[in-house]
């Protein structure tokens, strides 16, 4: 099948059984500063799993635009992809296993409406429990399986493996269901149950294995089992059962209302219907990868670095054309910089395949991404409608590059030099050199890899990625300052606005509900801007009731008070925290009033007013001069004080 048929059966699938096909939500998400890039189903949707009313109702079906920075490292074996599609179908409190798992085993097995998969191709995982969470084996699913297995006429054998490590002793022994324990089959925002916060829901899930019936390489374990790395089995598909809380006491209660969250990926399960482990094998893949064949004069399998080649070049490329028909432009930092790095590695693993004798403007990306949207634009005409400007970009952006490459060959050969030292009694690469080529001049480590090859100098590899890894850090670090609490600077007036956006917090989830959480924000001297969780537009008298309680708390006078205390212990008093945001063991805590009678409390940086009256100063009032809608459940407000 094609990666359009796939999807297209998938979305009617579901939508004859009572859901709602919803568009994809961006690639690059419109409000939330806790991360770049759209990189799972899930994401957009979180709101309304943590309670939040979808408008299209309880049961939605989709597939979603997903991009993963962290795997351009792994871009060039047969599965890995940065960017795929996540086909997803939601229960928010409606139906749950007894639905879920008999649904897409149907759509799995179905030659009809689904994929037509041979049930004996199919295994599959179940959660074992977690004896410090007082978890047990999911029971349910596993009588579940059964029975579907046993309409087929195949005896499915639990194997509870345990740890994942614990399957390379254990191995198959005849089994079909297979029980992991918490790291591998147990989902929550946090991980393991051990690490989730207070309040927070999760559940056991349930995994599907396609089996390609390679032959197990030992040089992976002793025993081969469904999560074995040898290749012989890849997961096609998760459903997750959210289905528990965690309670103070570090036990867990059964949600009132339970939902399901399932992800398969496009692209690994089209690959299955053709009974190929490599995802490059595609249909959308097909038109860019003869081409670069007939132009290179390589075939695509000639070897394992021309294969390599091949599926950075057809990765990358085709990454960059969705993440630029999102707005993103190349640039040094942020969701620009992951771009740019997609297209000059592009660049060069392209230029890796092109003979010496070829016509250079046959190795431009130009027409690789002329291909990409060719091949979708019929699902997706907005890349139609960017073209033109996605080109520009990658016209700008290859001549960037070629002046990149002539800066940095004249950076290498000074580095080179005197490395050789002229007696060649240094045979490797200063590597703090190395790491200022790459980091300062934009400059391929890749190429320096293999320019220092053809001169007998070695380049430490371990010594870059730790340079490489400290770098990362201090640039998320700088990331995570420039939204923490999304001050633009720490100006007086700045800083009035943040404590009045804390203020405003609360004073929205007096008016609306509980449900209320901050989901981005905008601080500067000229106003406020909060994004908030919440399904419908505001009336007029919510507004003013909300400016009321403000006001009130401002003419209060009441004291702002920054505590440190154990993060443990913040969440038991309910501290509002940044949406998928990761604190230290011990963290800075905001509350407008004393701890025990606090009005609000926040994990927070600072900094803040010392009492909330300077932000009446000059009889100045609060006031909310827009609400709207930011994104889908996501509501705007902007606010200042006059």
């Amino acid at each position: 099948m094609t990666v359009a048929e796939v999807r297209k059966r998938y979305l009617d699938f579901f939508a004859k059984r009572g859901h709602v096909i919803i568009p994809s939500a961006p690639i690059v998400p419109e409000n939330d500063p806790t991360t770049l890039f759209t990189s799972s189903g899930m994401q957009p949707l979180v709101p309304y799993l943590l309670g939040q009313t979808h408008p299209e109702g309880t049961r939605l079906v989709d597939s979603q635009l997903s991009f993963r920075a962290g795997d351009i490292e792994e871009v060039g074996d047969n599965r890995h992809t940065t960017f795929f599609e996540m086909l997803g179908n939601w229960s928010l409190g409606d139906y749950f296993k007894k639905e879920q798992l008999p649904w897409i085993f149907e759509f799995l097995t179905s030659k009809e409406e689904g994929l037509g998969f041979d049930p004996n191709k199919l295994y599959v995982t179940v959660y074992d429990g977690d004896v410090e969470a007082n978890m047990e084996l999911d029971i349910e699913a596993v009588d579940i399986w059964k029975n579907l297995f046993k309409e087929k006429g195949i005896e499915a054998e639990l194997v509870r493996i345990g740890m994942e490590e614990e399957g390379y002793e254990k191995g198959m022994q005849g089994g079909r269901i297979f029980s992991y324990g918490s790291k591998k089959n147990w989902w929550s925002r946090s991980g393991v149950p051990r690490n989730m916060p207070v309040g927070e829901p999760g559940g056991p899930d349930s995994e599907i294995f396609y089996d390609f019936g390679t032959p197990h390489d030992q040089k992976w374990g002793k025993e081969c089992h469904v999560n074995c790395d040898c290749g012989r089995f890849v997961e096609i598909c998760n459903s997750v059962f959210m289905q528990y809380m965690k309670n103070a006491d570090g036990s867990f209660l059964v949600l009132p209302k339970r939902n399901v969250d399932f992800g398969g990926g496009l692209e690994r399960l089209t690959a299955a219907t053709l009974n190929t482990q490599d995802v490059f094998d595609i249909d959308v893949f097909d038109e860019t990868r003869s081409k670069l064949e007939e132009i290179s004069g390589e075939k695509y399998t000639q070897s394992t670095e021309i294969t390599r080649s091949f599926r950075i070049v057809l990765d990358h490329v085709r990454a960059a054309v969705f993440i630029m028909a999102a707005g993103v432009q190349p640039a040094h930092s942020e969701q620009g910089y992951i771009l740019r790095r997609l297209l000059r590695r592009s660049m060069l693993f392209l230029n890796r395949l092109k003979p010496e004798s070829s016509d250079t403007g046959s190795f431009t990306l130009g027409w690789i991404v002329e291909s990409f949207i060719k091949m979708y634009a019929d699902d997706y005409p907005h890349l139609k409608s960017k073209e033109k400007e996605i080109q520009d970009y990658v016209i700008a952006e290859e001549n960037k590059f070629l002046f990149t490459l002539k800066q940095g060959m004249r950076e290498f050969e000074r580095i080179s030099i005197a490395s050789i030292n002229g007696t060649q009694i240094v045979k490797d690469l200063d590597s703090d050199a190395v790491f200022k080529l790459v980091t300062s001049h934009g400059f391929p480590f890749e190429l320096v890899q293999e320019l220092a090859k053809e001169r007998g100098l070695g380049v430490n590899e371990m010594v870059f990625a730790k340079d490489m890894k400290a770098h990362q850090e201090i640039s998320r670090a700088g990331a995570a300052q420039k939204f923490a609490g999304g001050l633009a600077d720490h100006a007086e007036q700045t800083v009035r606005y943040h404590t009045a956006h804390h203020i405003l917090l609360k004073a929205l989830q007096m008016v609306l509900g509980p449900e209320v959480h901050q989901r981005g924000s905008n601080i500067t001297s000229e106003r406020l801007r909060i994004d908030f969780s919440y399904g419908a537009k505001m009336t007029d008298e919510q507004k003013a009731e909300v400016e009321k309680i403000v006001n009130e708390k401002i003419t209060e006078a009441i004291p702002v008070v920054r505590t440190d205390m154990p993060k443990e212990e913040a969440e038991k008093l309910g501290a509002e925290h940044e949406f998928g945001a990761t604190y230290p063991d011990t963290v800075s805590v905001y509350s407008v009033g004393a701890l025990d009678t606090a009005f609000s409390i926040e994990f927070c940086g600072g900094p803040h007013v010392s009492n909330t009256k300077e932000l009446g100063e000059g009889n100045k009032k609060f006031k909310i001069t827009k609400e709207e809608a930011s994104s889908a459940g996501i509501r705007r407000i902007k606010a200042v004080s006059e």
